[in-house]
């Protein structure tokens, strides 16, 4: 092996010590080779952890806004540095980190008196996946298509950044309450969780900005296919009898799920 070769190979495991040190439970500066010594050398390693901390709340309260309003500053603080040290960010762009959040608060033990958090949390970051998501067009010229071709030869394309959510919990009814803070949505929601409503949460990008809207039973499975990349005719079918298409499109076109139809066969 090079000099070149073993001193790449010893900066790589000093880098590796040193995030292992400030994920470390107790900042311990003695395991890692820092050109500090001593109390140095700890408070450096304590700001690194102060800095990575503040990021990791940041970066999930722009994810998970709802869910920080519901927790509130400083719980939410806590457990953002908490999942922080279970889930580092493994991507130079914070923005991407959080996909194991939901699942995480599914999975701890403070959360048990909340079983609707996870799945809020999963609505919030389908949100913030939409808005991230890539600008597209919708395709007009794509309509003439469904009254010439074979359904199972079609394909209804839904916008970058669609999403659906779904859960034995209001998820919708909750989440409209905290962006309104009118006390009569919140006794709704209330209302709501103790009857266990299930909801289909649809999420697409508004202009900027993404919405939310609850879909019903045979909407969500038909949301569903679309998404799975189903073809028209095995989509409806699995919608069922008591779905609407053209209620569907007319609705899908005035809010701009559809980005367009495409052939199956080229």
């Amino acid at each position: 092996m090079s000099a070149t070769s073993r001193a790449r190979g010893a900066e790589a495991e000093r880098q590796r010590a040193l995030v292992a040190a400030i994920l470390a439970p107790r900042v311990d500066a003695a395991t890692v080779a820092l050109a500090e010594t001593g109390q140095r050398a700890e408070r450096g390693l304590a700001a690194y952890r102060a800095n990575a901390e503040a990021l990791a709340e940041r970066a999930l309260g722009a994810a998970f806004g709802r869910v920080r309003t519901m927790l509130g500053d400083d719980d939410f603080a806590h457990l953002a540095a908490e999942f922080w040290r279970a889930h580092p960010p493994l991507r130079g762009d914070v923005g991407e980190w959080g996909g194991e959040f939901a699942d995480w608060l599914h999975a701890h033990p403070a959360m048990a008196r909340w079983p609707y958090l996870a799945d809020c949390a999963r609505l919030d970051f389908a949100l913030h996946r939409s808005e991230r998501a890539a600008d597209a067009d919708f395709d007009a010229d794509s309509l003439a298509l469904l009254g010439s071709t074979d359904p199972q030869c079609l394909r209804l394309v839904p916008m970058p950044g669609t999403a659906l959510v779904s859960s034995r919990w209001p998820i919708v009814t909750i989440h409209q309450a905290h962006l309104s803070g009118a006390d009569a949505d919140f006794a709704l929601a209330r209302d709501a969780i103790e009857r266990e409503s299930a909801q289909h949460a649809l999420v697409w990008r508004d202009g900027w900005r993404a919405a939310v809207t609850e879909l019903t039973e045979a909407e969500a499975t038909w949301t569903a296919s679309l998404l799975a990349g189903a073809d028209l005719a095995c989509a409806l079918d699995r919608a069922g009898p008591g779905f609407d298409f053209a209620a569907w499109l007319a609705r899908a076109l005035q809010q701009r799920w559809l980005k367009g139809v495409i052939r199956l066969d080229g």
